[in-house]
């Protein structure tokens, strides 16, 4: 299951303790989906005339944050359409503040005023609130979010899942000759999601499941838990330890305190759910040298950064290529000249789409799937072991 992506948090040494709001953005988990009875196949669109394209992003919000998200947001996509060539595409930008009922009222609003498809919003009671005002209407939603609970019928989330990572990591681990995978996750939404995904991905990748750990979210319950932690490990034979936590909240304190306790990187391989290179000073954590987790293409990454700052100065927001990955998907399926560019069998094609960090598709059940390298961090630097894919098969487009 995926996660409100959070804010860039400000580095911890390993001994501080972690941030205890650091699953702020994780609200929202019992939303319910989309009822798939409803599922609608979209809008048909005009091959003659630019196709309108709502973009709703979190301007007017209260977080001061949110401001420049919603503009890195807007300036993403307009780059993109700014290399579709000969495809017009009439962008309306609309904010929803963040906010459910304001991203509900700016949804039909863009549908109103002749929205073809809607891109965003970013938080996942927002999307999940704008996609079903506009259900009916039979128009589909490309949302920010990576929480895949509200995910299905016309609402798809375009951020990166805990599922996607799990299968990339789970399967590279088990080509690497190890395949007895333990987890060790936090008791609170997001280690539990992680912790589920992770279980779904041994399975589906034929690898064995060496037990999890669960441990409070807090610096106390971290340290109570290594003792078991280290048990589960040495009873069942572990050879890889699947870790959901991230650098804001207890990867810092769980890598210094597991090797103390005897499961050092040495012995046993340390796996990251969450990546494990942000921010950049999480690469110095002595528990982390050696470890593996999974990331973008970081030649295509970089290559979007300098175009944007080339653009607009200063760098995206962490999860500004999003708009990009929209519009470059919405772009493809209209160059091809259908009238039925926009719908669920358009949008969920296999061959996927090329975005700004690799290759990614939709699945008709509205997650994604994206081509993820694997990295280690070998003397405090990152170091890709596994290309991110170029292609899912088939013709790409």
């Amino acid at each position: 299951m995926g996660v409100e992506l959070l804010p860039i948090l400000s580095f911890l040494k390993p001994a501080q303790r972690f941030v205890k709001g650091a699953a702020v953005g994780l609200t929202a988990f019992a939303l319910t989906a989309c009822d798939p009875s409803t599922l609608n196949t979209g809008q048909r669109i005009s091959t003659s005339a630019p196709v309108p394209v709502a973009l709703l992003v979190p301007a007017g919000s209260s977080n001061a944050g949110d401001a420049q998200l919603a503009q890195s947001l807007e300036n993403a996509a307009k780059l993109a359409i700014a290399d579709l060539g000969d495809v017009q595409i009439d962008l309306r930008v609309y904010p929803t503040a963040g906010d459910p009922n304001t991203a509900q009222a700016s949804a039909v609003k863009a549908v109103n005023e002749g929205a073809k498809i809607i891109l965003g919003p970013v938080f996942g009671e927002a999307a999940n609130a704008a996609a079903k005002a506009v259900a009916n209407s039979n128009v589909n939603v490309l949302s920010f979010s990576n929480n895949t609970t509200i995910a299905g019928g016309n609402l798809f989330v375009l951020g990166p899942t805990f599922e996607n990572t799990a299968n990339r990591m789970v399967a590279f681990a088990k080509t690497n000759g190890k395949s007895n995978i333990m987890t060790v996750y936090s008791q609170n939404s997001s280690g539990q999601l992680g912790n589920q995904s992770i279980a779904t991905a041994i399975n589906a990748q034929g690898a064995q499941n060496a037990g999890s750990v669960g441990y409070e979210f807090s610096q106390e319950g971290v340290i109570a838990a290594v003792s078991q932690i280290k048990l589960t490990a040495d009873q069942n034979g572990a050879d890889v330890l699947f870790l959901t936590s991230n650098t804001s909240g207890a990867l810092p304190l769980v890598t210094q305190l597991l090797p103390e306790a005897g499961l050092s990187p040495a012995t046993i391989q340390y796996m990251g759910l969450t990546r494990w290179d942000i921010p950049s000073q999480t690469v110095e954590l002595p528990g982390v040298q050696g470890g593996w987790f999974a990331m973008p293409d970081p030649v295509l990454t970089q290559q979007f950064q300098s175009r944007y700052a080339q653009a607009y100065g200063g760098l995206p927001h962490p999860i500004g290529g999003l708009a990009y990955d929209g519009i470059a998907a919405i772009g493809a399926l209209v160059k091809a000249g259908k009238t039925d560019a926009l719908t669920t069998g358009a949008l969920t094609q296999g061959a996927g789409f090329q975005g700004v960090n690799g290759i990614f598709r939709l699945r008709a059940d509205g997650t994604n799937e994206r081509g993820l390298a694997v990295a280690s961090i070998r003397d405090k630097k990152v170091v890709i072991i596994d290309p991110a894919p170029t292609r899912f098969g088939g013709a790409g487009l």
